[in-house]
Parts: structure tokens; sequence; C-alpha cells
């Protein structure tokens, strides 16, 4: 469903091209021909992806606060891009619980300083607002929350994400609805993938475990969460601002996850990554003294599927085995650069979507 050529000289402006999903998204939009302007603060982990690509030699980087409109302003005015990624944010559950004011800040703020950009530029055409499965009211139930359910994130990050949702829909109704922009904001599930190396994440956790020879400690085995890689989020991000682009009717909120059946637990996970990366390698639970994260937590994508005609490609034992090269191609000291190619036009190849069960 995307077109490569659509992307060829159209200029993008990206917010959060140092995270690890952001470099992945600036790489991918530079392949495919896109005049790609970043913005964002220095990566936040060491090692990183943007760094080890070498991304700021690929695209126009610039580093800024999204929290700093002025400057982001004039960065924002001399591109004058047609499409917008807003991705910048502070990401993490834990981090939002030990830092909840720099949370809040960041990722309420920061929508508000970019759109207030799209608002004052006439040279948008598509904005995607990259929020979180976790912006719902979570009842722990056993379905997949749809948009129309209730924006209500328990834990400051989940709340901030929430309250960048209404943000959003404010600006589309008081200022963006008349303009010929199109808005939507997407909602993907945790996204895993070569490259990422933050902190209580658990694919970053079990790389350094397994890097070291030590077994992978997991602190909530028997949640579920939506994990899906990387390319399968980023595509449909991709998807939704090329067709919004076309046709604006189309702009609105996506949920972006896995097919029912391949929702697992963060322990069926963890195995699978062990059955993946070999060389004996296990894992333990261990319970730790922490904040309260949701236990169980699904997606229903069933808007995005009829809208688009969109499925996910790579099943979840494919997204960990894809995952699984990056890092060893990375702890080898090989070409990951190469490694990427190769995995956007595997994945662009691809069939849809095979249950885990049929894996």
């Amino acid at each position: 469903m995307i077109n490569k050529s659509f992307w060829k000289d159209k200029k993008v402006f990206l917010t959060g091209h140092s995270g690890f999903k952001g470099a992945w998204l600036a790489f991918m939009l530079k392949s495919f021909g896109a005049v790609v302007k970043g913005y964002s603060l220095p990566p936040a982990t060491s090692p990183n992806l943007f760094d080890t690509v070498m991304l700021d030699k690929l695209i126009n980087s610039v580093t800024g606060d999204i929290r700093d409109l002025e400057n982001m302003r004039r960065e924002f005015d001399t591109f004058n891009p047609e499409i917008v990624f807003h991705l910048a944010a502070q990401p993490l559950v834990l981090e939002g619980y030990k830092n909840p004011a720099d949370t809040y800040s960041t990722n309420v703020m920061g929508t508000v300083n970019i759109l207030e950009c799209v608002r004052q530029n006439d040279s948008v055409r598509s904005f995607i607002n990259v929020t979180t499965d976790k912006v719902y009211h979570n009842n722990e139930w056993c379905y997949g929350y749809r948009e129309t359910d209730i924006l209500d994130g328990i834990d400051p990050y989940s709340n901030s994400k929430s309250c960048s949702e209404l943000v959003t829909a404010c600006y589309v109704r008081s200022f963006l609805s008349a303009r010929n922009v199109a808005v939507s904001t997407m909602r993907a599930g945790n996204v895993i993938g070569g490259g990422d190396f933050a902190e209580n994440r658990i694919i970053p956790d079990c790389v350094r475990a397994a890097i070291k020879g030590n077994a992978i400690e997991v602190r909530n085995p028997n949640s579920v969460r939506p994990y899906q890689h990387v390319l399968d989020a980023l595509f449909a991000y991709m998807l939704v601002a090329q067709r919004q682009y076309e046709d604006k009717s189309l702009a609105g909120s996506y949920n972006v996850a896995p097919s029912e059946d391949d929702t697992v637990t963060t322990g069926e996970l963890t195995e699978l990554f062990c059955k993946s990366w070999g060389e004996n390698l296990n894992w333990e639970s261990k319970s730790l003294n922490q904040p309260k994260e949701a236990n169980l937590l699904k997606l229903d994508c069933s808007k995005l599927k009829a809208v688009f005609d969109w499925q996910p490609k790579w099943n979840i034992k494919t997204a960990v085995d894809k995952s699984v090269e990056w890092y060893k191609i990375y702890r080898d000291g090989e070409d990951v650069t190469f490694c990427m190619k190769n995995q956007i036009e595997e994945f662009l190849r691809g069939n849809k979507h095979e249950s885990k069960r049929n894996a």
C-alpha cells in the first residue's frame, strides 16, 4: 500500500529523529527519496541508532527542544514542509513517575508547539501525531480498545499522551479543519526492533543480558502487550500520512497493533527471544518494588484495516527474529545499515500477516 514514488522529493519535518522509532523513520523516508529535516534533542542513550547509522550525514539534522517554540518555528519556517511527523516525546512509563513535570512539559507543550508551527505555516498538507496504546482508560479488558473509548492514561506518561491527543483534536476543531491540512493521531502498541537501547524496555534488556551472558530478568512476565516490529508501525504511519495527503477526509485517530492471535505476554516474548538468540540464553521472573503498570492491554485495529486495507505483515516470531538479527550484526561489528535496508525491502516484498501459531 505504500507508494514509494509518492515520497520522492516530499519535504518532511520529523520531530524526535534521534530516538529509536524516529531514526528508523528518518532512515526509511530518506531511502524513499524524501527530503527530511529532523528536529530533536541529542540521543538519550549511548549507544543509539542515530549515531550508529550516522543519521546526521543522511538528513538535515537539527538539535533542538520541542519545548522551545521560537527555535522550532524558525527551523520549521525555513524548511516549509509538506508532511510532518511528530514523534518527539518522553516515552517511558517509569521515567514519567520519576519526572512527571518534565514528562508533561515535553509531551503536552511539545505537541502544542508543533501544532502552532503547523497552524502558522501554509505549506503543511499532512500531519501525524504519534501517541501510544496507553492513552486509553485501562479497565484490564480482555478485548482491544477502540478509537472511541475514553482517553485517560493512568500514569503520568500515559496521561500526558492522552492530553496530547486532546490538544491535537482541539487544534483540528479550532484552527486546522478549515484549512487544507489533514491531521491524524496514531496509537501504536509496544514496538520492537534493532537499534533500541532504552532502559526498562524488554528487548533492550534482553540484549544487554545476552551480550553479558546473564539470565534475563523480567519484571512483569504475565503482562499482556501488543508487541509488534517497528516497521509494521512506521509503515502504518507513512500509509496514513500519504493517503490523507491525497484525501483529507481519511484523517482521524487510528490504532496500530498486531492481530489478536499475535498479542503475547512479556514472558512469551522473552521466551521467543531466548530461542532466537540461542547460546543457552534463559530468563527468570524478577519481582521489583515499582509503580503500577497495566497488566492487560490490547488494541482493536478494525478501523485502520477497514479504511486503508492495512494488515500487520510480520508476526511476533518474525519480529523477534529480525530484532535479534540486527543486534547480533551490531554486536559483531558488521554493517547494520545494510541490515536495515534489507529488512525494509524484505518487509515491502512480504506477504500479509501469518499467525505466530502457524510460524
